[in-house]
């Protein structure tokens, strides 16, 4: 009985073709020579359902609602803006929902991060294989077999049919009337090729969700791999020597004592506010260290990592544990400092996309040091600290698919630029236009401050040129998100500006 059951409960491989059809015609409809924006949501939404109704056995779990409410929360950050990050947000959660549906999801976060890798890496080709072993999953599934000779047999009737067809309308003139009306370069001239390129793509695409499976030549290989060596007797060699306890216990006291010179400097000249040498300015000072300091504690975390190895002679040591630790303490202090040093770099000249990645990767690089910390004095193995930081990336992913960049870009410079009385340099103005339209409100607030103080308006009429741009694109709902709609409303408060008559923009591309 329960064999009937679960058969019952799986779908056949045509309800898959179909719902993977019908997917491709909404895609179709909502993306093809279409502008993006809700309906990537919306097409995400559907597919799954469509997840769901080929896996309707899941359903019966009790707890079978926390699943979607993830892949909703997953999703969200398409209903606020839709960007490279939030669609590779809700490929992941689509990826990570059906393979959970399937009952093929693992419950650590490294090891869900490894299938996840697995999916995407084999998700282009799910559908050719499968297409491949068609009468394999026919035959599985009980169905008929379409055969070869069921095809074949109609090769002959279908041509002697066409000369038939040809002769009579040779015959006929009522025939050939109706066969000239067919124009077969006409029909050709509407087939689209890019556009069939476009729904294999997207069967593809779909497919991969709908029958959610991982690759397997990753364990073939393993099997097919020499068993492991017979453990021989321990002799010294020139590793234990290089990375024996003595050595690392040196190691960690020569590293200590230098980062403990380097933090002294920072908190002498650029803290301290102790004159630099002739010719050194402080923002020089700041910005030729901020990145070099982030690689010194990316070695010094891989360093810390291979030197406590679990189980290891040297993670016993409590003399090398105190100095991992403060040497781990001091990383994070540098990495503070360099924070410290590229904030003082973008007070003095402007924010940009890549100084705000930066501020990122430096945040990330300080929580990875402290979540070493936390391994070693809590015992956690490395699957354990791989599992923290792929968390930690995670959440810090998710929620910049909430910031406006752009915006938050754009109002620092103007609020620091030497034009409001700001402690920057000018504004970049043609910088702040190349942020697009979301640059559209500082840009309000800096000319409306330069026209108090000047007593003209000098807002050059590209500004009015994005935002009547922007606006026609907005007309069509497909280009619908909740941060334009928040933009638009901001816009409307102050009016439209017009476009001078005969006006052409200077940077055509924005």
């Amino acid at each position: 009985m329960a064999s009937a059951t679960r058969t019952s409960f799986t779908p056949s491989y045509c309800r898959r073709v179909g719902a993977a059809v019908l997917l491709v015609a909404l895609a179709d409809f909502l993306f093809y020579g279409q502008p993006v924006g809700i309906t990537v949501f919306i097409f995400a939404i559907v597919l799954a359902a469509a997840v769901v109704a080929m896996h309707p056995a899941a359903l019966n779990d009790a707890r079978v609602w926390l699943k979607p409410a993830a892949l909703f929360a997953a999703l969200l950050p398409l209903v606020e803006n839709v960007s490279p990050l939030s669609v590779l947000v809700a490929i992941a959660a689509l990826a990570i929902f059906a393979l959970s549906l399937a009952g093929r999801l693992r419950t650590r976060p490294a090891r869900i991060a490894r299938q996840l890798g697995l999916f995407l890496l084999a998700a282009p080709f799910r559908f050719a294989r499968d297409f491949f072993r068609w009468r394999k999953v026919a035959r599985q599934l009980g169905q008929r077999r379409i055969r070869l000779a069921a095809i074949a047999v109609w090769v002959m009737p279908l041509t002697l049919g066409g000369v038939f067809l040809a002769l009579f309308g040779a015959a006929n003139p009522i025939i050939e009337h109706w066969l000239s009306l067919i124009d077969l370069y006409a029909l050709l001239d509407k087939i689209e090729v890019v556009r069939l390129i476009f729904w294999l793509v997207m069967l593809a695409a779909v497919w991969a969700f709908l029958r959610p499976r991982l690759p397997r030549f990753f364990s073939r290989i393993r099997r097919a791999l020499p068993a492991a060596p017979v453990a021989r007797p321990a002799r010294t060699s020139a590793e234990d020597v290089l990375f024996g306890k003595a050595a690392i216990l040196r190691a960690l006291i020569v590293f200590n004592a230098l980062f403990a010179v380097q933090s002294v400097l920072d908190a002498t000249y650029l803290w301290g506010g102790v004159a630099l040498p002739d010719g050194l300015t402080y923002a020089a000072y700041a910005h030729r260290g901020a990145y070099p300091l982030v690689a010194t504690a990316l070695l010094a975390a891989g360093f810390v990592l291979v030197a406590l190895r679990s189980g290891s002679e040297t993670s016993r040591d409590p003399l090398i544990r105190r100095l991992v630790y403060l040497w781990v303490a001091q990383n994070i202090v540098l990495v503070i400092s360099s924070i410290l040093r590229l904030d003082l770099y973008v007070g003095m000249y402007a924010l940009t996309y890549l100084r705000v990645a930066a501020f990122i990767w430096m945040g990330l690089v300080a929580a990875g040091l402290a979540l070493i910390i936390a391994r070693i004095a809590l015992q956690k193995t490395g699957e354990w600290l791989l599992s923290a930081n792929l968390l930690t990336l995670s959440a810090t992913l998710y929620a910049c698919c909430f910031v406006n960049f752009a915006a938050t870009i754009a109002n620092y410079n103007v609020d620091h630029s030497y034009e409001m009385n700001g402690p920057g340099t000018g504004l970049d103005i043609y910088y702040t236009r190349s942020l697009g339209p979301a640059a559209l409100p500082a840009l309000d607030r800096f000319f409306d401050h330069q026209k108090k103080v000047f007593l003209t308006d000098k807002r050059d009429p590209a500004d009015a040129f994005i935002e009547t741009r922007y606006r026609d694109a907005r007309k069509n709902w497909r280009t619908w998100s909740f941060r334009d709609w928040r933009l638009l409303r901001t816009l409307d408060k102050r009016g439209p500006l017009v476009v001078p008559p005969g006006y052409q923009p200077a940077m055509p591309d924005l």
